[in-house]
C-alpha cells in the first residue's frame, strides 16, 4: 500500500513539476493539495451521485404504480443514501492520498468514519420513518400500531452512533464501552424506567390488539375522553372531544382502567339508553274513551286485537263480570303505552333491528317509574347519533298525553306556593 501512496504521489510531483511547483513530499503545501484532491473527490462524488439519484431513480420510482416507494422519496431516503458515497471516498481515498506518516492522516480518518457512521445513522432513520408511513397506509395498521417498536429502534440506532463516536473519539473499542456499562446498570434503569415500561405495553398492545391509533377511549384518571392519535414509546396523545390533546404514560393503557369505544364503532350499531320517568299518580286502567282513541293508532292495531282476545278468553275462563275490576284483566295506559313505545322503535328506519331492542319497566323511585329505552342505532356518528335519539324522545314525549300519562318533574317549594 505504501508503494501505491507513493506513485500516486510521485505522479502528482510530476503534474505540479511542469506546472512550475517542485514539492517535496512531505512539504505542508504539496500535503494541503493532496488534502484538497481528496475532498474534491469527495464532493464531485457526492455532487455526481445525487445527480443520478435524482434524475434517474427518482423519476424511475415516480413512474412506478407502487407507492410505497413515493414514501422513500418523500422521505429523504435517496437524498441520504448520497452522503454515503462521499464518505466511503473519504475513508478509501485516504489510503491513496494521504500518507500514514503525515500527523494529518489520523485526524482525516476521524473525520471520514465519523462521517460515514452518521450518514449511515440518517439513511436508517429515513428508512424507519418510510416504513412506518407505509405500514400506516396498509391493512395491517388497522389491527396494531407499530410506532413504539420505530422508536424503539430510533433509540437503539441513537445509543449505538453515540457509542461508535465516543469509541472513536477515545480509540477504544465499543465493547471496551460496553463492559463499563454494568456498572451504571441501575442508574440507567432509573433513567429509561417509562422508556422500559412502555416498550413493554407496547409488545401487549400489539400482540393483543388492545388498542389502535383512532380508537376512542375514556380514561377517568386522567379525565381523558377521545381518539387516539398516536401511540408511542413512552407517551400515548389523546384528541378529546373538545379537540384538546392529552398525554399519557403508554403504560397507562395497560396497567389503568381504560374503556374502548372499538367494539361499538365496529359494530352495527350505537346503543341508545335512556328512560322517561312517569309520574305514577297517572297511571291506570284503561278506559273505553282511551281503548277507542287507541285504536286509530296503527302501530297499536294487532297489540290491541291480541289483547282483547286474551282478556275476553280470561273472562270465560274466570266468569268474571266485565264491571269487576278486582278480579278481571283490565289493560293500563302505562302497559299500552310500553307496547307502543316497543312498535314505535321497531318500525323506525335508523333503529338496527338485528340487535337487541327493548322496552323495560324499572324500579320504581320517589322521581316516578322509570321507562328504559333501550336500542341501537344504525348511525355511529355522534352528531347524528344525537339527532336520532332525541327525535325519538321528542316523539315519545309528545305522545305521552294520547294515553293519559305525564311524565315526572319535580316542583320546588317556591313554585308548589306560587301555584296555591
Amino acid at each position: 500500500m505504501q508503494n501505491n501512496i507513493q506513485a500516486i504521489h510521485n505522479s502528482i510531483q510530476e503534474v505540479l513539476a511542469q506546472l512550475g511547483l517542485e514539492l517535496a513530499n512531505d512539504s505542508g503545501l504539496f500535503i494541503a493539495i493532496c488534502v484538497g484532491m481528496l475532498l474534491f473527490a469527495a464532493i464531485s462524488s457526492y455532487i455526481l451521485t445525487r445527480f443520478f439519484l435524482h434524475f434517474k431513480v427518482v423519476r424511475l420510482v415516480g413512474a412506478t404504480k407502487v407507492s410505497w416507494d413515493d414514501d422513500l422519496v418523500d422521505h429523504g431516503v435517496f437524498r441520504r443514501i448520497a452522503h454515503l458515497v462521499p464518505g466511503l471516498c473519504l475513508y478509501a481515498g485516504k489510503y491513496a492520498l494521504i500518507s500514514p506518516e503525515w500527523p494529518i492522516f489520523n485526524l482525516i480518518s476521524v473525520i471520514g468514519s465519523l462521517y460515514l457512521i452518521f450518514a449511515f445513522y440518517m439513511v436508517l432513520q429515513a428508512a424507519l420513518t418510510s416504513g412506518e408511513a407505509i405500514y400506516t397506509k396498509s391493512v395491517l395498521s388497522q389491527k396494531a400500531p407499530i410506532t413504539g417498536f420505530i422508536q424503539v429502534a430510533r433509540l437503539i440506532l441513537t445509543l449505538a452512533l453515540i457509542f461508535l463516536i465516543i469509541s472513536l473519539l477515545l480509540d477504544k473499542s465499543p465493547i471496551y464501552l460496553l463492559s463499563g456499562l454494568t456498572a451504571v446498570a441501575a442508574v440507567l434503569l432509573l433513567i429509561f424506567r417509562d422508556t422500559i415500561l412502555g416498550f413493554v405495553s407496547g409488545i401487549q398492545i400489539a400482540a393483543n390488539r388492545m388498542f389502535n391509533t383512532g380508537d376512542w377511549i375514556e380514561i377517568p384518571k386522567y379525565g381523558v375522553d377521545g381518539d387516539i392519535i398516536e401511540i408511542g414509546l413512552t407517551v400515548v396523545k389523546v384528541q378529546n372531544w373538545d379537540k384538546t390533546i392529552s398525554t399519557i404514560p403508554t403504560y397507562a393503557l395497560t396497567a389503568d382502567a381504560v374503556k374502548n369505544w372499538r367494539g361499538m364503532t365496529t359494530s352495527g350499531g350505537r346503543r341508545i339508553k335512556r328512560s322517561i320517568y312517569i309520574d305514577m299518580r297517572t297511571i291506570g286502567f284503561a278506559s273505553p274513551e282511551m281503548l277507542e282513541k287507541w285504536g286509530k293508532l296503527k302501530l297499536l292495531t294487532h297489540y290491541l286485537a291480541d289483547k282483547k282476545m286474551q282478556l275476553d278468553e280470561d273472562e270465560l275462563q274466570c266468569k268474571s263480570a266485565s264491571l269487576d275490576i278486582i278480579n278481571s284483566r283490565k289493560l293500563t295506559n302505562i302497559g299500552t303505552f310500553r307496547a307502543y313505545v316497543n312498535a314505535y322503535l321497531k318500525q323506525h328506519s335508523e333503529v338496527n333491528k338485528e340487535m337487541t331492542c327493548m322496552v323495560r319497566q324499572l324500579q320504581a323511585s320517589e322521581t316516578g317509574l322509570p321507562i328504559e329505552i333501550y336500542c341501537f342505532s344504525k348511525n355511529k356518528n355522534w352528531v347524528e347519533y344525537e339527532h336520532i335519539q332525541s327525535e325519538i324522545f321528542d316523539h315519545l314525549f309528545a305522545i305521552l298525553p294520547v294515553f293519559s300519562l305525564a311524565p315526572y318533574q319535580r316542583v320546588s317549594n317556591t313554585v308548589r306556593k306560587s301555584q296555591l
